[in-house]
This record gives structure tokens, sequence and C-alpha cells, in this order.
């Protein structure tokens, strides 16, 4: 079985936001990262090039299939905000209403800019899915 693609790296938090270009991305970045830190207590790492994770865990699929990723994270993509919230957004729909302007894939919640959401759902969001996660699998601090 191959390997997850997405790994932890040595990069620098910090300078990845820094090196975000679009501004109204870069705040929105510094906002999510400030909430994050707060919601989760746990500092950041970089997961591959551009996401930003916070906590992990290691699973272990019925298939044999096993690996680590973070908990929850986001990335400042061009087209939007990714925010990864694990496993998914099961039991979320009442939250997911109230959240304002987004869209959703299996794990990933898609926002064009904070300023369209309500970020106390956002912050709601979060810890959802951190608790269905820790019902599944350990998860560890960063």
């Amino acid at each position: 079985m191959k390997p997850n693609k997405t790994k932890p790296t040595e990069q620098g938090v910090q300078a990845f936001l820094d090196s975000v270009d679009h501004p109204t991305r870069r705040a929105d970045a510094l906002v999510l990262d400030d909430l994050f830190r707060r919601v989760t207590g746990w500092q950041p790492r970089m997961w591959g090039p551009t996401i930003i994770g916070y906590g992990e865990y290691h699973y272990t699929y019925d298939s044999g299939r096993e690996g680590d990723f973070l908990a929850t994270g986001f990335s400042p993509r061009k087209a939007n905000v990714s925010l990864y919230i694990m496993p998914g957004y099961a039991d979320m729909g009442v939250m997911l209403k109230r959240l304002g302007k987004h869209k959703i894939g299996k794990s990933c919640l898609y926002i064009n800019k904070l300023a369209d959401v309500d970020l106390a759902v956002v912050e709601e969001i979060i810890r959802k899915g951190l608790d269905d996660l820790a019902a599944q699998w350990p998860v560890r601090a960063t």
C-alpha cells in the first residue's frame, strides 16, 4: 500500500502564513491560526507544503492501510480557505446551516472568506470534529 502523500514537514508555519500572497487570504489565515490554536490548545505544524495542522492521529483501516494524519487544520488556497475537519461532517447539519456561505467535501469545508461565515460556528465545528475523531482514534497534541 502507498504511504500518505501528505506528511508533516519542517517548514515554519509563520513563514508560510507570511508568504500567502492574497491579502484577504493571509488575514483570514492569521485569524484561523489564532482560532485553531485557541480551540485545540495545540501548536500548529505544516503538513505538506500548504496545510497547517493541529494535533494528529494514527489510523488503521480494516483494509490494513494505516498512517498518521493531522487531527484538524486549514489551508489558505488561491480559490478559498479549506478547513480540514476529520473524520467529516456527520451530524453537523444544524451547525452548517448556521455557518454562512460555504461548500463541503468529504472532510473539507470550503469558505471563500471569513467575512462570509460565523466564526463562533467555525469554532463549534472544529470542536465537534475533534470530538468525533477522538471517538474513533486516539488524538495527540502537536
